[in-house]
């Protein structure tokens, strides 16, 4: 598991559509069941469920999962203090930690372009 410290070093989230449960958690360096009680805790977490109760999560489902990890693990909330900073929203730290997971996956992306550029020129 990373340090509380590391939460910037977590993979870069794919450009798929749906994530399993097990792809979020290594995405976020979270266990399963840690997610599945975060859905019961956090209101705004809720991924699509399909066949069988299989939970599939949206890309803003991850980021919303780095946030929660962010605040409890770097921040030292509880869960009742982190739900707090989740539904008041205008939380400069909540934003702060938007920026630091939105940051780097559109680096990634623009890497990505200029490599097929690169590529095709």
């Amino acid at each position: 598991m990373l340090e509380a410290s590391h939460n910037s070093e977590l993979p870069v989230i794919p450009g798929k559509r749906y994530f399993t449960i097990g792809e979020v958690s290594e995405l976020c360096a979270v266990k399963p069941h840690v997610l599945r009680y975060w859905e019961q805790e956090f209101p705004q977490l809720s991924p699509v469920k399909r066949r069988g109760n299989r939970r599939y999560y949206q890309h803003q489902d991850v980021i919303l999962i780095r946030q929660i990890r962010a605040l409890l693990y770097e921040e030292g909330y509880t869960i009742g203090g982190a739900r707090l900073q989740m539904e008041s929203g205008s939380s400069e730290k909540v934003q702060t930690v938007q920026l630091q997971q939105v940051i780097p996956q559109m680096i990634a992306e623009l890497e990505g372009v200029l490599e097929l550029l690169e590529v095709e020129a």
